[in-house]
C-alpha cells in the first residue's frame, strides 16, 4: 500500500474507509481535552475584560502597564486564536469526510488524499498543543536568567563549558528567543569558566528548567597530548527572570559587595572590553552575579540589581515555602555522580538523560542546538513523579 501522508497505511480506492472517522472521532476528543487544560473558556471571558483596556486612547499614557496589558492579551489571544482555528479545521475535515461518504465510494476514495494529509496535520499540531499542559510550574511562562559553569576537569571543563554555552545559544536562535548575553569570563587556556544570559520569550523558563543540572562530557582530549580519553564536567543554573521585584525583594545597599573591573571574556561581539564590567555579591546570602555587556557600568550595575533581585526571590520562597524550593534547583557538585546527562563523543556517539532514559546517537546535533525531545521528554518525566 501507498504511504499515507499522516505516517500510517493508505487504503486503496474503494476499501473501507472507517478509520477516517475514528481518527476524526480520536481528535474531537483529544481537541475537547485541549478546551479544559488551555482553560479556553476562561481566556475568552480573560479576554472580554482586556479589550477594552487595549483599546483605551490612554493606554500608553503609562508605558509598563500598557506592556504588561498588551503582553497579556497577545498570549490570551494566541492561544485561543490557535485553538478556534484547530476546531475549525477539524470542523471542515469531518464535513468533507460526511459529503463524501453521502454521494459513495468514488467520491470518498477522491478526498482520500485530503482527509489523510488533514487527519495528519491535525495529529501533528495537536501534539504540539499537547505540550503546553506540561507547563504546570507557576513561572514556566516567564523568561530565563541562565548560568553556565565549567565543573571538574580544568580546561577540558572550560572547554566544555563554552560548548555548553554555545548549544544552548543554538538552541535558543532556533526557538526564535532573544538572547541577552550579560557576562562571559574566559577561562586560563581556552573555554570560559562561566556565563550568564537572560532569555526572552514565552516559556523560556519551563523548557529551560529541564535542563537545569550537571552535564557530563566524555571526549578524546584535544588538550591531551597523547590524546587519551577524558571526562568533563559543566553546569546549567536557570532562574526565572521577575521583571517586577519591587514589592518583594528589597536589597539594602548596604549588604552588597561591588567590585568593577575590565571585561575578560571569550571575545567577539560578546564581550564590551572596558573598565565597567560589575560584579555584586549579596554578603548575607553568598549570592553572586556579574554583568559586564551593557554600554556602561551604570547600565552593568542596574542588568546585575535585577538579576540578583530574580535570585534573592527564589532564594526567599524557598526559605518562606519548601515546596518552592524546585525553582531555585538542587544544589550539587559539579562533578562525577551529579550529572543529569551524559554525552559521550568517544568511544561510541551517544546523548543520553540519566533522569528520563531518552537518548540519541546524533551527538552532533544536539550539540548544535536540537534539544526539544530531551526538553519534552523531561517535562513529562517532571509531570509523572508530580502526580
Amino acid at each position: 500500500m501507498a504511504p499515507a501522508t499522516d505516517g500510517g497505511p493508505r487504503q486503496k480506492p474503494g476499501t473501507d474507509h472507517a478509520h477516517f472517522a475514528e481518527s476524526l472521532a480520536a481528535l474531537r476528543v483529544r481537541l475537547g481535552a485541549a478546551r479544559t487544560y488551555l482553560r479556553i473558556d476562561e481566556l475568552v471571558g480573560e479576554l472580554a475584560q482586556l479589550e477594552p483596556e487595549v483599546g483605551a486612547p490612554d493606554l500608553w499614557s503609562d508605558p509598563d502597564h500598557a506592556r504588561t496589558v498588551t503582553t497579556a492579551y497577545g498570549r490570551l489571544r494566541s492561544d485561543v486564536d490557535l485553538f478556534q482555528g484547530l476546531a475549525a479545521r477539524l470542523e471542515d475535515a469531518a464535513a468533507l469526510y460526511e459529503m463524501a461518504v453521502a454521494e459513495g465510494p468514488e467520491a470518498l476514495a477522491s478526498v482520500e488524499g485530503d482527509l489523510a494529509g488533514a487527519v495528519g496535520e491535525l495529529g501533528r499540531e495537536l501534539d504540539d498543543l499537547e505540550l503546553r499542559s506540561l507547563y504546570s510550574g507557576e513561572h514556566d511562562e516567564r523568561d530565563a536568567v541562565c548560568e553556565v559553569h565549567a565543573g571538574a576537569g580544568g580546561t577540558e571543563a572550560q572547554d566544555w563549558a563554552e560548548m555548553l554555552l554555545r548549544m544552548y545559544l543554538r538552541w535558543a536562535e532556533r526557538k526564535g528567543f532573544a538572547v541577552e548575553l550579560e557576562e562571559v569570563t574566559a577561562g586560563q587556556e581556552a573555554g570560559i569558566l562561566s556565563a550568564t544570559f537572560i532569555l526572552r520569550g514565552r516559556h523560556a523558563y519551563g523548557l529551560l528548567c529541564a535542563e537545569r543540572g550537571v552535564h557530563r562530557l566524555v571526549r578524546m582530549s584535544p588538550f591531551d597530548s597523547q590524546h587519551r580519553r577524558h571526562t568533563s564536567f559543566a553546569s546549567l543554573e536557570v532562574t526565572p527572570f521577575l521583571e517586577d521585584l519591587s514589592g518583594e525583594v528589597e536589597i539594602d545597599e548596604k549588604e552588597l559587595r561591588v567590585d568593577t573591573y575590565r571585561s575578560s571574556g571569550a571575545g567577539g561581539q560578546h564581550v564590551n572590553v572596558t573598565d565597567s564590567a560589575v560584579r555584586l555579591t549579596h554578603l548575607p546570602t553568598g549570592i553572586v552575579v556579574a554583568v559586564q555587556n551593557e554600554r556602561s557600568q551604570y547600565q552593568n550595575k542596574a542588568k546585575a540589581m535585577q538579576i540578583l533581585a530574580a535570585k534573592l526571590a527564589v532564594h526567599q520562597r524557598a526559605e518562606r515555602q519548601k515546596e518552592l524550593a524546585e525553582l531555585a534547583g538542587p544544589q550539587t557538585e559539579i562533578e562525577w555522580g551529579s550529572q543529569i546527562r551524559s554525552y559521550v563523543l568517544a568511544p561510541y556517539q551517544l546523548v543520553k538523560d540519566l533522569r528520563t532514559g531518552h537518548e540519541t546517537g546524533n551527538v552532533e546535533a544536539v550539540l548544535d542546538g536540537d534539544l526539544d525531545a530531551f526538553m519534552v521528554a523531561c517535562l513529562r518525566w517532571r509531570r509523572g513523579n508530580s502526580t
